[in-house]
């Protein structure tokens, strides 16, 4: 779908919603943003400036996105003798023969002016003293320092707090503690909305309605569909459920980056999880066994600062070598004054969890991190049902292949929310039809506990280390645990009771099952995807992309890309 076409050929409904009330109160607007991070108020931002009416919707307030959480920074070509044809090769390299070209080239060179106009919105990144140069570090898969960075190790939170400020004072109307359920599509299967829940009391609450011609969906991650992921409670795969029982095509699903450095807090340990920024290792630190030797060494030609799928099988193969449970991240050296000033939220969280860094050896294991796949979108963030966008990590604009490389994910929500805005503004699009009303729902809900459920089997099946018995395996629990409940549901009529809790739980099903199916599907290793039965990459047979879409009997279809290119 690269750079041509609309974006829109070929799609149709599936009549599928998740079941809720009928929307009790509902407002209208030109464009309406689900979700708060860099991706979702850059876009708003822009609309607003170009004078549409625009509303924010965000499932909890609107600080609580993927973007606080982001550590490292933000990558683009900004530093004396670096290129965008450089930030382009180790991007392509990283992503493992399945990046779209195209989309890296447009990331790369209209980066570092994406990342001028965030500081001129009030971002500020750190800087060195005296000269006021923006003060670069290295990241896995970089070969120059080309990674801005915030408060040493708080990017993310410096990011979302200017663009918070920014649209605060620009006035623009958010809606938060709100859970998006479905999308609203007029006759002609164009966008016509969105329903939602707001939770709480107050003069919107309970189910309702947001009208408008464009929807952008930047609802981030679904890490919560695995036992242990850095992403936050709130990262539940909704925007991509919802894109495919709108009918949307999603792509690309089973690359999970699992981050090889997350604080190791035990075997048990669930929910979110410490990071250990890649940007550690980036600053000289080594990642060692229990005997103190540096296992990455002769591995990678970057070692320790390989692309991150690469360094995350290096720490399973060692585990397994050696029967542990983790690995030890050593940066001893640098000393308690460089830990306090760049480092000091990885600082905190380790004395938090009983670890101190300056003096210990920081326990690491790989937990799920990012989705490199998502909505399947074309160079301006459409996707294939009409009016309907998503940018950041819930896309997948074909930048990231096979495996992300470390700090392009703030710079891809940056650069392609810039495009969406520029898209949805250039077209003056009539005001959709009246909203299809479809019938009751033949989705089942789950009730709240198969979500533990769903991220065990996950964990254990479609992990960072996969086969086709674990994939099978997963698959078929995750069509017992589907099958009980839609068994129950045409049976009796009866469905889990409509809450955050069930709705989530049926995001988090629905994604499972289409990451255990493309991962089953593809029979071989590349990127961030490892089949220990097929531990080979085959690019005659696999540099391509799947697809997949949900159909209105709720099945799976599933095809290929004829070529890498998007």
């Amino acid at each position: 779908m690269s750079g041509t076409g609309t974006g829109t050929a070929g799609t149709t409904g599936t009549g599928i919603t998740l079941h809720a009330a009928a929307p009790g109160w509902s407002l209208d607007a030109d464009v309406v943003v689900v979700g708060s991070g860099v991706a979702g108020l850059t876009v708003a931002l822009r609309c607003a400036a170009a004078g549409e009416r625009v509303t924010v919707v965000t499932k909890a307030r609107l600080d609580d996105g993927s973007t606080r959480w982001a550590q490292g920074g933000i990558a683009a070509a900004l530093g004396e003798g670096d290129t965008p044809e450089q930030h382009q090769a180790d991007t392509l390299v990283a992503g493992a023969g399945l990046c779209d070209e195209e989309a890296v080239r447009i990331l790369v060179t209209e980066g570092p002016d994406a990342v001028r106009r965030l500081i001129a919105t009030g971002a500020q990144f750190d800087t060195a003293p005296g000269t006021g140069e923006i003060l670069l570090t290295r990241e896995g898969g970089h070969h120059r320092r080309r990674i801005a960075h915030a408060g040493g190790d708080a990017t993310g939170a410096e990011i979302s707090r200017a663009l918070i400020d920014a649209v605060r004072a620009a006035g623009i109307e958010f809606i938060e503690n709100a859970l998006v359920l479905d999308l609203l599509t007029d006759a002609a299967g164009r966008t016509a909305g969105v329903t939602l829940h707001v939770m709480g009391e107050g003069q919107r609450d309970g189910v309702g309605a947001v009208r408008a011609k464009a929807v952008v969906l930047a609802t981030g991650g679904m890490g919560q569909v695995f036992s242990a992921t850095t992403n936050p409670a709130v990262s539940t795969g909704d925007g991509v459920a919802l894109a495919l029982r709108a009918g949307a095509e999603v792509s690309d699903l089973e690359f999970v980056q699992f981050h090889p450095t997350v604080l190791f807090l035990g075997p048990d340990a669930e929910g979110q999880q410490p990071l250990v920024s890649e940007a550690v290792r980036g600053e000289g630190a080594y990642l060692v066994d229990a005997d103190g030797v540096r296992f990455m060494q002769g591995q990678h030609e970057l070692a320790e600062l390989a692309p991150r799928d690469i360094v995350a099988k290096g720490i399973m193969r060692r585990m397994r070598e050696q029967g542990t449970e983790h690995m030890y991240l050593d940066g001893r050296h640098f000393g308690a004054q460089m830990w306090e000033h760049r480092f000091p939220t990885i600082l905190a969280a380790c004395r938090a969890n009983g670890v101190d860094p300056v003096t210990e050896l920081i326990p690491v294991a790989p937990a799920a991190h990012y989705a490199s796949g998502g909505v399947r979108t074309d160079l301006r963030g459409r996707t294939t049902v009409p009016g309907l966008y998503a940018c950041g990590e819930v896309a997948c604009t074909g930048v990231h292949g096979a495996n992300r490389l470390a700090s392009n994910s703030l710079l891809e929500g940056l650069v392609f929310a810039e495009r969406i805005a520029e898209d949805i503004t250039a077209h003056a699009e009539a005001a959709p039809g009246e909203p299809v009303i479809p019938d009751p729902s033949r989705l089942p809900l789950l009730s709240y506990e198969t979500r533990y459920e769903i991220q065990r089997v996950m964990t254990r099946g479609a992990g960072v280390l996969r086969s086709a018995d674990s994939l099978k395996e997963a698959a078929t629990a995750l069509e017992r645990i589907h099958d009980q409940a839609a068994e129950e549901l045409e049976r009796d009529g009866k469905t889990a009771e409509p809450c955050v809790e069930t709705w989530e739980a049926s995001n988090l099903s629905l994604v499972a099952r289409v990451l255990v199916a493309a991962a089953l599907r593809r029979e071989e290793t590349r990127g961030c995807h490892w089949r220990e039965d097929r531990p080979d990459r085959d690019d005659a047979a696999w540099r391509r992309h799947l697809v997949v879409r949900l159909t209105p009997e709720r099945t799976l279809a599933v095809h290929t890309t004829e070529t890498e290119q998007f």
